[in-house]
């Protein structure tokens, strides 16, 4: 053979091992799913930097994840390099509702990671006991202030909600369920917090309709149900209920929800079992009886009717929720009718501030844990949300990001190239969940551990201790107002009272077993 048919068999040689070796390793699901070709990803992602300064576009352009927060996340789930050179890239003077932290000049000392007395999975307790206003049963307090989102089987793949099962073992926190229901891919050690939606899949009769005995069978089947969670609605599809596309019907997920194969699965606008706030604390009550467990809702801001009637009812003193989960109109694991997630419901900053400013004026903030969701899953966001009042948050997308979503937008196509978003056997087929779970767990332990280093340069041990004061929020005219006079917050609204803090100490001089 000549010299250049030589060249061509190495070629196709190299070509052939390296398809085999992408085919066989589960680091990246792109090179399982997508041999050769999916190294193309990694080349530009690598020279994405130079691109985008000269051809494309900057760090900051990209919705809803910029490359700069995608980066964050992969880098942190990675534990790699999270730091940046060169300074800020943002246009900090030119810049419309930029976040600035207002550093302590005495900031608390840190110990650095490894470190003697550094704790590795950057324990970060709530201050509040879930449950224990109401008396629940099994009242307890969350390890984590930080917990993965709602995100339902169907929605997402089986792998990538094992992977978050298995994260969430890993760094010590819950995994909200979604509500297509309990599979065995959330049977892998991780906490659970139960959603229960309009469509009651899990605990549903024959007609659609919630069904008491079975509540209770998968209650008292499952033992890491820790919490349970009436969603009322989200922030990517509010006030139209949520649909499976008939792509993503499988026969297992048929089975599970109670639903024909290959039709679409729509869960009604609104639930069947309540329909105003004095129906719905009575079946929060009733579910809390039946289940021994702190029952809350979560619900996307619209009209705030609902939240002015629920502190009304509260105030009784005889019936409450005993949490409150506010999702932002920025939010979205999954997808939704594009009018919807543009323009219905309040971005979270707005619509947490003008609920939570109800319950502290009725004097019920301590009544409640306040939980945040909606593109909080970046320290500076995360850090907001504790200031006006969250007493924890949730993630989703960032979540996904870190085991592998790519941002490709396709969770509505069935067609995601990860495998995190589809019901493709081949697609999923990328996404080994035991690589991913550590990913997943070593991305929430680094987003605890910066709001804990941000809260000591604020001079405070946790984030809940700190105030709507010492965030400002800059214009593009030179000015600036803190949070406390941007959302109309008092100084004392948002602050654990004096037996939490004394709990607070306790929990992080002692680690979470303490109370």
């Amino acid at each position: 053979m000549s010299w250049w048919q030589w060249t061509l068999l190495a070629i196709v040689a190299l070509l052939a091992i390296v398809a085999v070796y992408d085919l066989v390793q589960r680091k990246h699901a792109i090179l399982r799913n997508f041999p050769v070709i999916g190294h193309l990803r990694f080349l530009l992602e690598a020279i994405g930097p130079e691109l985008r300064q000269y051809i494309v576009t900057d760090n900051d352009s990209d919705k809803p994840f910029s490359r700069d927060q995608r980066r964050w996340v992969y880098t942190s789930a990675k534990q790699v390099n999270t730091y940046y050179g060169f300074g800020t890239d943002n246009d900090l003077e030119g810049s419309n509702h930029y976040l600035i932290i207002k550093h302590a000049p005495f900031p608390l000392d840190e110990p650095h990671r490894g470190d003697p007395g550094d704790d590795p999975s950057a324990a970060l307790p709530m201050a509040k006991v879930l449950g224990a206003a109401r008396g629940r049963r099994e009242a307890f307090r969350p390890p984590s202030a930080v917990n993965i989102s709602s995100m339902s089987f169907g929605s997402l793949s089986g792998r990538a909600v094992e992977a978050l099962n298995r994260g969430a073992a890993r760094a010590g926190c819950w995994q909200g369920t979604g509500e297509g229901g309990i599979t065995e891919y959330h049977r892998h050690g991780g906490d659970l917090v139960w959603q229960i939606g309009t469509g009651y899949f899990g605990c549903r009769d024959a007609a659609g309709r919630f069904d008491p005995a079975r509540f209770r069978a998968v209650v008292e089947a499952e033992p890491t149900i820790r919490a349970i969670e009436v969603k009322l609605s989200q922030g990517a599809k509010p006030g139209i209920g949520g649909l499976l596309p008939a792509a993503k019907v499988t026969p297992e997920i048929a089975a599970l929800r109670g639903v024909p194969v290959g039709v679409d699965c729509v869960s009604p606008a609104a639930h069947s079992a309540f329909g105003d706030a004095d129906s719905l604390l009575d079946f929060v009550e009733s579910l809390a009886e039946m289940s021994g467990k702190p029952v809350g809702i979560k619900t996307a801001v619209g009209d705030d009717a609902l939240f002015r009637d629920l502190a009304r009812l509260m105030a009784h003193g005889d019936r409450g929720i005993d949490f409150l989960v506010v999702d932002g109109g920025e939010g979205g694991t999954g997808a939704g009718p594009l009018v919807f997630t543009d323009h219905v419901a309040l971005p979270f900053k707005v619509g947490f501030a003008r609920v939570y400013r109800v319950f502290a004026e009725a004097g019920l903030t301590d009544r409640v844990v306040f939980l945040g969701s909606g593109k909080l899953g970046l320290p500076g966001a995360a850090l907001l949300a504790f200031a006006l009042g969250c007493d924890g948050v949730n993630v989703g997308r960032e979540a996904m990001l870190s085991i592998g979503c790519i941002q490709a937008q396709r969770c509505h196509t069935d067609r995601c190239p990860t495998g995190v978003a589809t019901q493709s056997r081949r697609l999923q087929r990328g996404l080994d969940p035991t690589d991913k779970s550590v990913r997943c767990a070593n991305y929430l332990s680094a987003l605890r551990h910066e709001l804990l280093r941000l809260s000591r340069a604020c001079g405070v041990a946790h984030p809940a201790l700190v105030t709507t004061e010492q965030v400002e929020i800059l214009d593009d005219r030179f000015g600036s107002e803190s949070a406390r006079s941007v959302f109309g917050y008092d100084a004392d609204w948002g602050r654990p009272g004096p037996t939490d803090v004394a709990a607070l100490g306790r929990l992080l001089d002692d680690g979470p077993g303490s109370n």
